[in-house]
């Protein structure tokens, strides 16, 4: 379900009936985009079905999907086209355009050869657990994550994220993991890594398929570099990479955890124990990390009052289904 991810803390949110977040996602059902349009952004049914539910809630798991399209314009076609415009401008005039009169024509050349683009769509799934107030993301970096958290704003209005930080940088715990040869509790390390020297060289030293229980790493810390990167396995269930911006990617479950699964429940599809599953380790794995790094960084100043609201514990959509 997910080969990436990034993790927010939900800072506040009040959650709306489970029939008003249909009703919302329905408003903001993806579109594709139009000639013009450079880009589209738009929910879509989690199932991959066309007629599907936006919303499914797999064992008081909320889980939704971005669909994103852009038209890219090839920039080599744009200098093409407006390098021949210009020359033709300056050969009729003898005055070649520059400036705002050359930044309007290559505006001019894009518009007019968006419609031709191919366009590319992408999707990115989302999982709201409710009651660990985290809302993770499938995506294996920031500015991706961080357009998807805006939609979600967007489509709840009152929710308020927070990316997860913990009292321990990744890098710096990572740094110690290797030096001390000696993973966290619970975890093991394993053949892959990314060191980098934090200067404006950026000197880097990648480990692929290398056991990692050697002194050169240690070496290579002392010298400054950290680790960027940190390919880890927990408790023989999960295997994934912990990135210095505490992303988790290439996530991979393991054969011991998918060994006996099968969809239940009649569904032939088999989304719902897909998601079951993945949401289950992934709601043990995040707090045994969270701890490995220190536990989560806990800031000067106390949240307001408001956040004490228990609205979470309980989610309105099993009220009214219950």
């Amino acid at each position: 379900m997910f080969k990436n991810a990034l993790v927010y803390h939900i800072e506040q949110w009040d959650p709306p009936t489970r029939a008003e977040i249909e009703q919302r996602l329905e408003r903001m059902r993806f579109v594709p985009c139009s000639p013009a349009q450079p880009e589209s952004a738009g929910w879509v049914a989690p199932r991959g079905e066309q007629h599907a539910a936006l919303l499914e809630s797999v064992a008081g798991q909320l889980v939704l999907k971005l669909c994103t399209e852009t038209r890219p314009v090839p920039a080599g076609a744009v200098k093409e086209q407006l390098q021949a415009r210009l020359d033709r401008i300056e050969a009729e005039t003898g005055r070649r355009p520059k400036g705002k009169a050359a930044r309007e024509l290559k505006e001019q050349v894009v518009h007019e050869l968006r419609p031709r683009a191919f366009s590319k769509r992408s999707t990115t799934a989302v999982w709201l657990d409710l009651e660990a107030r985290r809302v993770l993301v499938g995506a294996g970096s920031a500015k991706k994550a961080d357009a998807v958290t805006t939609q979600l704003v967007a489509l709840f209005g009152g929710l308020r994220l927070a990316p997860l930080q913990t009292a321990l940088s990744p890098a710096t715990a990572m740094a110690a993991w290797l030096s001390e040869k000696q993973a966290p509790s619970g975890f093991s390390i394993d053949r892959e890594c990314e060191l980098k020297q934090p200067d404006s060289e950026k000197a880097t030293v990648r480990y692929a398929r290398h056991t990692l229980d050697i002194d050169e790493l240690g070496e290579h810390i002392r010298q400054g570099k950290l680790p960027t990167q940190l390919a880890m396995t927990w408790n023989g269930r999960v295997s994934f990479v912990l990135t210095e911006a505490l992303a988790l990617k290439k996530i991979k479950l393991l054969d011991g955890v998918l060994e006996g699964s099968s969809p239940g429940d009649g569904a032939e599809d088999g989304f719902d124990a897909d998601v079951a599953i993945a949401t289950g380790e992934l709601q043990r794995l995040l707090p045994d990390l969270i701890d490995a790094l220190g536990g989560p960084l806990v800031k000067e100043a106390a949240p307001p009052a408001r956040a004490e609201t228990t609205s979470a514990d309980t989610p309105p959509w099993e009220t009214a289904a219950a």
